[in-house]
């Protein structure tokens, strides 16, 4: 039940956080008060803004608690959201007429509209009516619109049963039962379909505990409960969070942990979590990220400003696998590392929204430095990266990736399928389209085959490569972190590409450091990413200080990572 933000809350109170919350979000709101007129703002920045408004205009204990000069700016927002909602209840936010991206707006004015009636001044209704239209408008079009993407379906439902919290309408009920009745899309590892740290952490974990309350359905905790579990072992100690293997944007990208305090804060109240309350306490402790967005769910549900039960130290010693991303990681103390063998590439061959296509295969990190990224790109037949066709756990600490790739020759037609015109099917052979009906010709094949074992050993790891079958350059590509400084390799422009010729390279990052090494040689081998990315003239350059060792198959080669 909502609790009126100007009530003390009648429990013993995390201070500590609670300020936390309260600090950030004053801090914020000026520069809400004098951007909140942008007419680049889409919706949902235009709801956030009236959020963080709200948020300090209720909650007792704020600087800005009823402060006349923000009636304003939240009623041109109001205003303004009215404004660009269309007729049927949708917005446009990138998607036309969205009924997902609506219900991210909708999740915030719900917030909004439920902690001003609670308030109950004068002063906000007129912006309060205005709220009540839009939720109103769009409550409909969510309980009859569609959706892109499996985490839609929890932000819907969401909304929906927030909206039905404060309008109830049997419609809204009945979609949130359709949406919920496709299942869960978890997988047994805790991990979500979408593998995406930014979408669990900001949509289906926060989405799930809200429909679990206000809908009825307490079971969908134990999702949450789950894949915070298993963001436990993805967790690197700067507050990183492993995205290797998603299949979103997020695969390639830097995410923070802030995102999940919430989440981790309440499981923690829960269930008496210590390992996670030591997570949740590690976010405040950093005060990174918009913390004080929190502030509005802490207002509504005061119970998550409770003292967290006594921490526990979370998971810092550990070889642990997710079998069904196909990855392991591997953490001692400060030093951690991923290998990651599950891309979708061999089951789906394209490079697409939603599929995981990252090459990247290790990551390695020993404290501040960063491995970011370790590649390898054999020169054959324009086929691209080596991506990993699964990933195979071969000792306590040791794991093997591998994959074949066998392109074709076509040889002639069997006289039977021959056509006068000389009019063929238009077809792919896996690499490129020709009319030349491929599925009936004969072939002669070339092979490559890649094989890397990963072991874990005293102070780093070896990385074990194996190129067979056919006599092609390769380039192996470590990336590391911008920031950084390397020592022993030869620099070969100004675009932060360097190669290691011979004996051993660092890197160094303040204290903290990698060698690697050694060296394979002089001979200049470009990183092919594939005519699936150069056709389009795409780019698969990861951002870094790029170090390359080259070579030619067929060949073995150790690579030796190390922490000093």
């Amino acid at each position: 039940m909502l609790l009126s933000p100007a009530v003390e809350v009648s429990m013993e109170v995390d201070e500590a956080f609670l300020g936390l919350l309260e600090k950030l979000n004053e801090a914020r709101i000026p520069a809400v008060v004098s951007t909140c007129r942008s007419s680049a703002d889409s919706a949902r920045a235009s709801a956030r803004k009236a959020r963080r408004l709200v948020s300090g205009y209720v909650w007792k204990r704020s600087a800005h608690h009823h402060d006349e000069t923000l009636i304003e700016p939240l009623e041109f927002l109001a205003e303004r959201l009215s404004a660009l909602q269309h007729d049927d209840g949708t917005y446009d936010i990138g998607n036309l007429h969205s009924p997902p991206d609506t219900a991210f707006a909708v999740q915030d004015l719900c917030l909004c509209w439920a902690l001003l009636e609670s308030d109950g001044q004068a002063a906000t209704e007129g912006s309060r009516a205005i709220l009540e239209q839009v939720i109103r408008k769009a409550g409909l079009a969510l309980a009859t619109g569609g959706l892109h993407t499996p985490n839609h379906r929890w932000e819907v439902s969401a909304a929906l049963a927030r909206v039905n919290q404060l309008f109830p309408d049997g419609r809204y009920a009945a979609r949130i039962d359709d949406w919920l009745a496709e299942g869960i899309d978890a997988t047994p590892d805790g991990i979500y379909s979408e593998r995406s740290s930014t979408y669990a952490s900001e949509v289906t974990n926060p989405s799930l505990p809200t429909i679990a309350r206000l809908h009825g359905r307490p079971e969908l905790i134990s999702f949450v409960r789950r894949n915070l579990d298993a963001t436990l072992y993805l967790l690197e100690p700067d507050g990183e969070v492993d995205t290797i293997g998603s299949r979103r944007q997020d695969q390639t990208k830097v995410r923070e942990v802030w995102w999940y305090l919430l989440q981790f804060r309440e499981l923690a109240l829960q269930d008496g979590d210590g390992r996670f309350a030591t997570v949740a306490k590690d976010i405040e402790g950093r005060g990174a990220g918009e913390l004080g967005d929190f502030l509005a769910e802490v207002v509504e549900r005061p119970e998550l400003a409770g003292l967290l039960p006594a921490a526990v130290p979370a998971p810092d010693d550990f070889v642990h696998e997710f079998p069904d991303q196909q990855l392991a990681r591997v953490r001692r103390g400060s030093r951690t590392a991923t290998v990651f063998g599950g891309t979708d590439f061999h089951r789906v061959p394209v490079i697409a929204s939603g599929l995981s296509t990252n090459p990247t295969f290790f990551k390695f990190r020993a404290g501040a430095a960063v491995l970011d990224s370790v590649r390898l790109s054999p020169q054959f037949f324009g086929t691209g990266h080596f991506r990993s066709d699964g990933l195979r756990r071969t000792g306590p600490a040791s794991f093997e990736l591998g994959d074949e790739v066998r392109v074709p020759y076509h040889l002639p037609l069997p006289k039977e399928y021959r056509s006068v015109d000389g009019g063929y099917a238009l077809a792919s052979d896996g690499r490129f389209y020709s009319s030349m009906d491929f599925a009936r010709r004969p072939k002669e094949y070339r092979t490559l085959r890649s094989r890397v074992v990963v072991t874990e050993v005293a102070g780093g790891f070896d990385l074990d490569f194996e190129l067979s079958g056919s006599d092609v350059p390769f380039a192996i590509e470590l990336c590391f972190r911008a920031g950084g400084a390397l020592r022993g390799v030869e620099q070969l422009d100004a675009d932060g590409n360097y190669q290691l010729v011979g004996g051993t390279g660092v890197y160094s990052f303040g204290r903290d450091s990698i060698e690697f090494g050694p060296g394979n040689g002089a001979a200049r081998v470009a990183m092919d990413p594939g005519e699936q990315y150069t056709q389009p003239n795409g780019s698969l350059v990861p951002d870094g200080l790029r170090v390359y060792l080259t070579g030619r198959a067929p060949t073995r080669y150790t690579l030796a990572l190390r922490a000093s």
